[in-house]
């Protein structure tokens, strides 16, 4: 075996696994009212963008080739409902609109959500007891879907986990003309404590109770194959695990039992971790970056989004 890794070359020439630019998603957080780009101490190098700098940072990612770049709106209009999302001239539709006027060839994903923009950090409006209340938000969510293609988002991604949004949405854009844009489901989404840095990121961190009602139970995989049949059946064009790399097996398994195009979501306490162990010294940020990259392509991921895209794209190009 080891006349197969005998030099750069051949280690080259046999390798079963490639990374390249096209197969990054850089997630980005854009706060309205904000006169400059502001750092987020949990997660080193991520910044909350301004409604002007989101332009600079897209272009930066476009130059480097990235695959797509998806929104995170940090709403200062949070309601009940998060009603800013779902009207024209909110949040979620200026920020689509300023990163398509100015890149418009970039693929850009919507994040179809509504714990960014409800007062009480929730995916959807509550019901008496405290729960969130399913049917009103897939019919809130296709409201909010048709906003961001209206402003053009090349892709939604539903990220709530209600039951039926997969479906809401596409009829929703099915019947506003809208037949082209496809969906990346978030269709197996776990309820992990690796989110903490992301919540304080896009300003979604509870009031009270948790997301374990709707998100998945990390002691199961079984459940997460139902969960992706679902939303293929309801029309999701692509799926996505998230975490990842606590959950490669997961992704495994979703890539050999569907087929279709599946992303894994490199999540804030991931990239968090890394950055954290790298300032302490204890590993390579560049190089343990590439190489959770690659093990997320080996597990069977088409697209991977993650903070470190730039970093590790620059790592690429060069």
């Amino acid at each position: 075996m080891r006349r197969n890794r005998g030099s750069e070359g051949i280690r080259r020439m046999v390798r079963e696994n490639a990374i390249e630019p096209q197969h990054l998603i850089l997630p980005l957080f854009v706060e309205e009212n904000l006169d400059a780009r502001t750092p987020i101490k949990s997660m080193p190098g991520v910044y909350r963008e301004t409604e002007k700098s989101i332009v600079d940072i897209v272009k930066q990612a476009d130059a480097a080739k990235l695959g797509a770049v998806m929104l995170f709106g940090v709403s200062h209009h949070k309601d009940h409902t998060g009603s800013d999302s779902m009207r024209a001239g909110g949040l979620l539709d200026r920020m689509i609109k300023r990163v398509k006027d100015a890149c418009p060839d970039t693929v850009v994903i919507a994040d179809a959500c509504f714990c960014e923009y409800t007062d009480h950090g929730h995916c959807g409006p509550l019901t008496k007891d405290g729960r969130v209340d399913n049917d009103a938000t897939i019919e809130n969510i296709g409201k909010q879907a048709v906003i961001a293609a209206r402003a053009g988002a090349d892709i939604i991604a539903p990220s709530g986990m209600m039951d039926g949004q997969v479906a809401s949405i596409r009829n929703a854009l099915d019947d506003q003309g809208f037949i082209d844009t496809p969906i990346m489901a978030y269709a197996a989404k776990y309820a992990s404590c690796f989110y903490g840095p992301f919540r304080e990121a896009a300003g979604c961190s509870l009031n009270k109770g948790d997301r374990k009602t709707y998100q998945m139970d990390p002691a199961n995989g079984d459940e997460a194959l139902r969960e992706v049949a679902l939303d293929i059946a309801e029309g999701a064009d692509m799926v996505m695990v998230k975490p990842g790399l606590p959950y490669l097996d997961v992704l495994y398994r979703v890539k050999e039992t569907f087929g279709l195009p599946t992303f894994a979501y490199n999540i804030s306490g991931e990239y968090a971790m890394l950055k954290f162990a790298a300032e302490a010294g204890a590993l390579d940020y560049e190089k343990a970056a590439m190489e959770m990259m690659m093990c997320f392509r080996r597990a069977g991921a088409d697209g991977i989004l993650t903070y470190a895209a730039l970093d590790v794209a620059r790592q690429l190009n060069k």
